[in-house]
C-alpha cells in the first residue's frame, strides 16, 4: 500500500485493486483540548475514538445501502481500524456539507443576532470549502456554480441526499433517546459525475444531546452501541 494522504482524523492509502483504504486515527478536531466538529484543526486525541468512528460509519453506510443511497463504502476491517472505499473525486479542493436541526456552534456565532441558541432549524444545509487557513469559508450555490466546483444538478442532488441521510441518522439516534443538533458530511463524485457520500458518518462529525446535555464523541458511541 502507498500512503497518498495524511488527514486530521484519517490517513489514505492506495490499494492495488484501484480502491483506497482509510485508516481511522484517534485524533479529533477541537480547540484547547475540547472537541468541536466545527473546528478545522486537531485539538485532542481520544483513545479508541478511531475504532468507534469506524464502527458507527459501517453501521450507517450499511443502512444507507439498504435505503438505496450511494456511498463510497466497500468493506471494513474492524480489527485494523480500516475501511476500503471506491475512488471518488472531491468537489473542488474539498467541500464540507453541514445539516443543522438546531442553531449551535458556528451557526450561532455567525447569526446569534437573529436567532437564539438551540432554536429549531428546518434541516438547514450549508456548504463550506475545506481550507484550514481561511477557516473553512461558507460558499453559496451560485458561487459553487460560478467557480465550476459543482453543477446546479450536483448541488441539488447533494442537498437532497444530505437531508435524507441526516433524517436516517437523526431517526436512529432518536430511538436511543438522543437528539441530533447538527452533522457534517463530505461528498464527491464517481464515474459519470454521480454524487456519492464519502468520508465517514461518526460521532466525531455530529453534535448530539441527551436530556438537553451535550454528549461527547466517546460517550455518544458507548450509548449508541449499548
Amino acid at each position: 500500500m502507498k500512503k497518498v494522504y495524511t488527514g486530521k482524523t484519517k490517513d489514505v492509502f492506495a490499494l492495488d485493486n484501484g480502491n483506497y483504504l482509510l485508516k481511522f486515527k484517534d485524533d479529533c478536531t477541537g480547540k484547547d483540548g475540547v472537541f468541536d466538529p466545527g473546528e478545522n484543526a486537531v485539538g485532542l486525541t481520544i483513545d479508541g475514538v478511531g475504532d468507534v468512528n469506524l464502527r458507527m460509519s459501517v453501521y450507517f453506510f450499511e443502512k444507507l445501502k439498504q435505503a438505496g443511497i450511494k456511498t463510497h463504502y466497500v468493506s471494513a476491517d474492524l480489527e485494523n481500524t480500516t475501511m476500503e472505499v471506491l475512488p471518488a473525486t472531491v468537489f473542488g479542493k474539498g467541500l464540507e456539507v453541514i445539516c443543522r436541526y438546531k442553531a449551535v456552534g458556528s451557526f450561532i456565532r455567525r447569526y446569534g443576532d437573529y436567532i437564539e441558541e438551540g432554536a429549531d432549524l428546518d434541516a438547514y444545509v450549508e456548504m463550506t470549502f475545506k481550507n484550514d487557513e481561511k477557516g473553512d469559508p461558507l460558499v453559496t450555490k451560485d458561487a459553487l456554480i460560478a467557480l465550476g466546483v459543482m453543477t446546479d444538478e450536483q448541488y441539488e442532488t447533494t442537498k437532497d441526499m444530505t437531508k435524507k441521510i441526516t433524517k436516517i441518522v437523526a431517526d436512529d439516534l432518536a430511538e436511543k433517546g438522543l437528539v441530533l443538533y447538527d452533522i457534517k458530511f463530505e461528498f464527491g463524485f464517481c464515474g459519470n459525475d454521480e454524487v456519492v457520500l464519502i468520508d465517514e458518518i461518526a460521532s466525531g462529525n455530529m453534535r448530539v444531546y441527551k436530556d438537553g446535555q451535550y454528549i461527547d464523541p466517546m460517550t455518544l458511541s458507548k450509548l449508541f452501541f449499548a
